[in-house]
């Protein structure tokens, strides 16, 4: 299964690698001649002796080509220029290319051809990329309903690999996280968690979601609801964040993470409110919300998008200064200092995409002290007010300004990239500190659309895992949104190795549900004595 996942991983890394040449005006065959692909999991049926004078490497760059183009062989033997595209001497004829297909290339290196291919195919027509070589989406999508029909019949999960998949995410998941109660405890910390899970599960307060879970379990299996939340309070805040940052690291560590995520990811920074509706007195962790009415514990996260396992990494609480309060001015850039510190440790980050809530020079260069690149949305002042104007004077959309930032943690280069709105007209004006040309601008600042995963994250996080509790106490507050957070990963590490297990296509719809999954780990799964 881990093999396979690799192998599978791989494939779609090098589609999202072709992606990015694409996204940047780059010509397909060019992409395609500069493409590093990892062929680490695959192997060459022919052996070493074998008269093959074609190698294998540019082989598997040919029929990559031929599976997005949807060229025939007889066709690809007519462009003898595009031999040097493959890193061949020339272009083999049709016989040659028959055999290896049929006899050199075996399932694996056949399923991880026509996966890398149908990515790449369904990426470029999903953001209107102009690249006239890639042959028509639905060819891709009846492909895909054949093998799918096929595999149904063959190689889908059963119940048992289902329930031993998400064993293993949850073992990974919940082991690094240990509450320092006593040996003797009636209770071990895995009923507790599972309680949580079941109780964000049916969506109900704690004392009802503990009664609950003892009439489906059993009188002596689960906690009293008073109980647990004496349980919750001894997860001192910072153990906890430490306990998610080792959690992440091991569920990395089932997939792999040095193949998945051997190359940089693009992340996505974001401040999620989590409603309070009781008395602000005492209550430091507690924020006014953006419309001035509400109040709010608010929490920053910090996840992968745009790859086919969007995992959150980092978690970190966010103290704002209110009026009931004597709390400092929040800081935002040492937030997402910690955020970023702490996914660093887990994976190599190439772009932070932040909204305007972000939009600071401190941020600017937080970011650019910790070497990654960032593209932020820009609040829209007099200035830019005014340049928007000489650009519609001018006939322009898109203009690129060059600006540099000079605070007392540093300075940096870097540019503010005005480039049409893509709600309702206007203009949208981004900040980055990467250099961008005029001609790029448009297209590089598209990347900013990945940022609409983290959103969907906030909604299951908050319905489908999330319990709900009246506690003022800021410890239980904590520990049930990191907990969410966790089943959250859980799930997705889940729906990734079952996808791996059967071969599955790995996008980012799930092939298991959130309730499949909270309900696989709060009730299937009984932890073994």
């Amino acid at each position: 299964m881990e093999q396979r996942g690799r192998r599978l991983t791989d494939a779609f890394v090098a589609a999202l690698e072709l992606r990015k040449y694409l996204r940047e005006g780059t010509a397909f065959c060019d992409a395609l001649t500069d493409l590093d692909l990892q062929i680490e999991t695959l192997e060459d049926a022919y052996p070493e002796w074998h008269p093959a004078s074609y190698p294998f490497y540019g082989m598997l760059k040919l029929f990559i080509y031929l599976e997005v183009t949807g060229d025939s062989y007889r066709s690809l033997t007519r462009y003898p220029e595009l031999a040097d595209v493959f890193g061949l001497d020339q272009i083999p004829n049709e016989s040659v290319i028959s055999r290896t297909w049929r006899n050199r290339f075996d399932d694996d290196v056949r399923g991880y051809v026509t996966a890398s291919a149908h990515c790449l195919v369904k990426e470029v027509h999903n953001e209107n990329l102009s690249v006239p070589e890639v042959r028509p989406l639905e060819e891709v999508k009846q492909s895909s309903e054949e093998t799918t029909d096929s595999a149904e019949n063959t190689t889908e999960f059963s119940d048992d690999e289902i329930y031993r998949t998400t064993r293993l995410a949850r073992e990974h998941g919940f082991g690094p996280f240990d509450s320092e109660r006593a040996h003797n405890a009636t209770y071990e910390d895995t009923q507790f968690f599972e309680l949580q899970t079941f109780i964000g599960m049916v969506g109900c307060g704690t004392p009802q979601g503990a009664a609950r879970f003892k009439f489906r379990r059993g009188k002596e299996y689960g906690p009293h609801g008073d109980t647990h939340l004496r349980a919750v309070k001894q997860f001192v805040p910072e153990s906890l964040l430490d306990g998610f940052q080792q959690a992440t690291e091991r569920l990395l560590s089932a997939i792999q993470s040095e193949s998945s995520f051997r190359r940089p990811v693009t992340v996505a920074i974001d401040i999620t409110t989590i409603r309070y509706f009781g008395n602000v007195e005492g209550m430091p962790m507690v924020s006014g919300t953006k419309d001035g009415e509400g109040r709010a514990f608010k929490f920053a996260t910090l996840s992968i998008v745009g790859w086919n396992i969007p995992l959150t990494l980092a978690v970190e609480p966010v103290r704002e200064s209110s009026s009931w309060d004597e709390n400092p001015l929040n800081r935002v850039h040492r937030v997402v200092r910690r955020l970023v510190r702490r996914a660093q440790e887990h994976v190599p980050i190439e772009m932070v995409l932040c909204d305007r809530e972000f939009d600071s020079k401190a941020v600017y260069q937080t970011l650019s002290n910790l070497n990654v690149n960032y593209l932020i949305p820009k609040r829209i002042h007099s200035t830019e007010r005014e340049n928007i104007e000489t650009m519609n004077e001018d006939g322009q959309e898109v203009a690129v300004e060059s600006a540099s930032v000079h605070v007392d943690h540093g300075s940096h280069a870097m540019q503010f990239l005005y480039v049409p709105s893509k709600k309702g007209g206007g203009t949208t004006v981004f900040a980055t500190n990467l250099s961008v040309g005029s001609k790029e601008a448009e297209t590089f600042c598209r990347r900013y659309s990945r940022r609409w995963q983290i959103e969907n994250e906030y909604k299951s996080i908050k319905n489908d895992f999330l319990a709900k509790t009246s506690s003022k106490d800021y410890r239980v507050r904590l520990f049930y949104f990191v907990f969410a957070v966790l089943l959250h990963n859980i799930w997705r590490l889940t729906d990734f190795l079952l996808k791996a297990g059967i071969g599955g296509e790995m996008d980012y719809a799930p092939i298991l549900t959130a309730g499949e999954c909270v309900e696989l780990v709060c009730s299937a799964l009984i932890p073994p004595d």
